[in-house]
């Protein structure tokens, strides 16, 4: 299935507070499936724990507890369906950062948040479906400096450390906002 030619191009920043930002300056919220249901899992589960192995009502529970995982998952799995199939159609070219969310997920601080976003999952929903519509989609290696380079007139600032999330280009004043 193909879609007609546009001209439109756009850049993708996964994040933890945004779900993503696009070069055209969009912020997608995390809608944040996990922290909805977090309430109603903890009690299902909680009620599980005391009922006694082998018995009915513990697969009763059991079943309860598995309908909130398949909520999450189904909402999730929505969410990321609609934003890629909207992303693709809309764009000629989509380009993101490479990222190993393998590695990223190591770190015990940021795994559930990154997990629950799904980072991995709309890559390859960008991938396939732009393959689908006779788009195309561009993985940017993770050591490009992109956020050291000014998108104006490509002037790169050499020392920029993590804390500073906002800068002016030194050759021609443009603002810049580095997503996170």
């Amino acid at each position: 299935m193909s879609l007609p030619t546009t001209d439109k191009q756009v850049g993708l920043e996964l994040g933890v507070t945004s779900l993503n930002t696009t070069s055209d300056g969009d912020k997608i919220a995390n809608p944040k499936h996990l922290k909805k249901l977090k309430k109603k899992l903890a009690k299902y589960q909680k009620a599980l724990s005391r009922k006694q192995k082998g018995s009915k009502n513990r697969y009763k529970a059991r079943l309860k507890v598995a309908r909130v995982h398949a909520q999450i998952k189904d909402a999730r799995r929505d969410f990321t369906h609609k934003l890629t199939t909207k992303l693709v159609r809309e764009n000629q070219l989509i380009a993101f950062e490479d990222l190993a969310v393998k590695n990223l997920v190591k770190n015990h601080k940021l795994a559930q948040v990154i997990s629950e976003a799904s980072w991995a999952e709309i890559i390859r929903q960008i991938k396939y479906k732009s393959q689908w519509y006779n788009r195309e989609a561009i993985s940017i290696d993770k050591w490009f400096p992109s956020s050291q380079l000014c998108s104006v007139c490509l002037n790169r600032v050499e020392s920029l450390p993590l804390n500073i999330r906002e800068w002016d280009c030194l050759s021609c004043n443009a603002h810049h906002v580095r997503v996170a």
